[in-house]
């Protein structure tokens, strides 16, 4: 198993690797409460989206640790899940068995995308500062989100954010769970940001604000009611509308994926040359377990931001993957407990998961103006848009033309060129 996975070579033990794990799947875990919530809007069996949820990330997280070795967890996506209901299904009226075989469709082309390695090409050609860039635009986003959780920072009519109340019982319980998770962390406490969630969770519930499971052992929802549909509706995706619903499931999760490999590689210490090594692989597992979510009854599944936890931890081989996968099986079983995995316990370790992923900027050149702009537009409108892949496609579309404004042209690569078109493209008509 250590040869296997390369523990050695990457400077790793189980116990790392298993902390890591566990880590990853309690930021993660939400998507199993939330991911039901959000499709059953869309008039969606709960509990078989519940199911649904749970074995497609068994499986991608299996997938992309066996085949890739990366310390990855894989996931219907939050931002796909949202566009899928609110968008799709309910402001364009399309029924939800339609929808989601506009996402089988879109995984299909994904597949393919990944064995003829073009996926992997692209990631590869951008260039080194900007992948820096996509790393702390995602530390940033990722505190953003821990911070919106936690209830540090609301919504504000004048102002757009502003500072909520931090005396609130709840959000006092994140600040707390957070200061603890600092120093522990300060002191090199191996496991902190693990240790901090416990901790956090455990104090809620003694002191009232997170309520104690009245059961631990639940029934699994049945499939029925999803499994296999996409399989009857493929007469229904040949229209314009479908065709755009389609293009957008593949540009938000091309670009949410590359930038979330890009940032675990860069965190982890995996990037060599400008290159993340089995990229081919992360991808196939990645788009392979699309199409398994489909046909399962779930919108379109990603490689989580949030595994960026269990790499501050240790993780650093598919090993946690492998432990990602376990804890999703056991909450099948046990999906009562997943209760007390509120916003209020994982808010902390995303914003210092945030901060952690936030170094990268220093390996930014942030001396020629032509990197600069690119690189801080890409990182700022992260958070901003609340979209990776929005953050990435502007940071496309200025780098080559920062670069053709001083006539370099033979230093951008033709696929940047390419992708540049197809970005402003992308915003102008969808």
């Amino acid at each position: 198993m250590k040869e296997f996975f390369k523990f050695t070579e990457r400077d790793t033990t189980y116990k790392n690797e298993t902390l890591a794990g566990i880590t990853t799947f309690l930021s993660m875990a939400y998507i199993l409460v939330v991911n039901p919530i959000i499709l059953s809007q869309a008039g969606m069996d709960q509990g078989a989206v519940f199911t649904a949820t749970a074995l497609s990330a068994i499986v991608g997280t299996l997938l992309i640790g066996i085949l890739a070795n990366f310390p990855i967890g894989i996931a219907p996506s939050m931002g796909l899940n949202s566009f899928f209901t609110f968008s799709v299904c309910i402001g364009m009226g399309i029924d939800w068995p339609v929808a989601l075989t506009g996402v089988f469709v879109a995984s299909i082309i994904f597949v393919f995308l990944s064995l003829f390695k073009i996926r992997e090409k692209i990631i590869n050609v951008i260039p080194q500062d900007l992948k820096h860039a996509i790393a702390a635009g995602i530390g940033f986003f990722i505190a953003f989100i821990g911070l919106k959780n936690a209830g540090i920072i609301v919504s504000n009519p004048e102002t757009f954010v502003s500072i909520g109340n931090l005396t609130a019982p709840l959000t006092a319980l994140a600040i707390v769970g957070f200061i603890l998770t600092v120093l522990m962390l300060v002191r090199g406490i191996h496991g902190g940001v693990f240790y901090g969630m416990v901790i956090t969770t455990v104090l809620g519930m003694i002191i009232g604000l997170i309520e104690v499971p009245s059961s631990i052992v639940s029934k699994i929802p049945s499939l029925e009611p999803t499994f296999g549909v996409v399989f009857l509706h493929l007469g229904d995706i040949f229209s314009a509308e479908l065709i755009a619903v389609i293009f957008t499931f593949l540009f938000v999760a091309f670009f949410d994926t590359a930038g979330a490999l890009i940032a675990v590689a860069s965190q982890a210490g995996l990037m060599k040359n400008n290159k993340i090594p089995n990229a081919g692989q992360a991808l196939l597992a990645d788009s392979a377990s699309g199409v398994i979510g489909a046909i399962l009854g779930t919108s379109t599944t990603a490689s989580f931001v949030e595994s960026s936890a269990g790499i501050s931890v240790g993780g650093r081989t598919g090993f946690t993957s492998i432990i990602i996968s376990a804890c999703f099986f056991i909450a099948l079983f046990f999906s009562p407990i997943l209760s007390v995995i509120t916003p209020e316990v994982t808010s902390p370790a995303l914003i210092i998961v945030g901060s952690l992923m936030a170094m990268e900027m220093g390996k930014i050149n942030w001396s020629r103006l032509e990197v600069v702009i690119p690189s801080f537009v890409t990182i700022i409108m992260m958070p901003l848009t609340y979209s990776v892949a929005t953050g990435i496609a502007l940071g496309f579309i200025l780098y080559p033309l920062a670069l053709m404004a001083q006539k370099r042209f033979k230093e951008i690569h033709a696929i940047m060129y390419v992708l540049c078109i197809l970005f402003v493209m992308y915003f102008i008509f969808v």
